[in-house]
């Protein structure tokens, strides 16, 4: 069953041992099937963005990490609550401290990639966010967050050494 709502409040925040709040987000992916496999990875694979709140700017899902779920869990939630995707969280892609835009602080963000794997129609954030799949290079144009471009261009390079390990080895 998916909640109608998104937790709020930060009374469950996790926090670094500098005090930086500490944010989990994910890359939300897939693969279009109607193009072919030997097509370049950045015209075949989409990523989902979405908007801030505000309306404006396009990003991937992200959020506090919170005490009572492991980091994997928060990354899920934050893809649901924003995004409205369910899928695989993989291997993480890193970590990065950076300013947050709203409040006057540094936060250090981990992002992992979700192989998508189920699309809602109804999500907690429907009505404040914008979704929408973009090729990787609308994304790397679009994306208003250095550190999230980072992460976008690690899973591009992991997935690309996959594809071509696994090509590599049928031959």
């Amino acid at each position: 069953m998916v909640s109608s709502v998104s937790r709020q409040g930060r009374q469950l925040q996790r926090y670094s041992r500098s005090g930086s709040r500490l944010v989990v987000g994910c890359i939300p992916y897939k693969f279009d099937i109607d193009k072919s496999c030997g097509d370049d990875l950045d015209q075949v694979m989409e990523v989902l963005v979405i908007s801030s709140q505000k309306g404006y700017g396009m990003m991937f899902p992200k959020g506090g990490w919170e005490i009572d779920e492991t980091i994997k869990q928060a990354a899920s939630r934050e893809a649901l609550e924003e995004a409205g995707v369910q899928g695989n969280v993989e291997r993480r892609l890193g970590r990065w401290k950076y300013k947050s835009k709203t409040q006057d602080a540094f936060c250090e963000g981990v992002m992992f990639p979700l192989n998508v794997t189920e699309v809602l129609m109804d999500w907690p954030e429907m009505d404040v966010r914008e979704r929408r799949w973009v090729t990787v290079a609308e994304a790397r144009e679009g994306c208003e967050h250095l550190w999230m471009k980072e992460a976008l261009e690690r899973l591009v390079t992991r997935l690309s050494n996959s594809t071509r390990n696994r090509t590599t080895s049928m031959a």
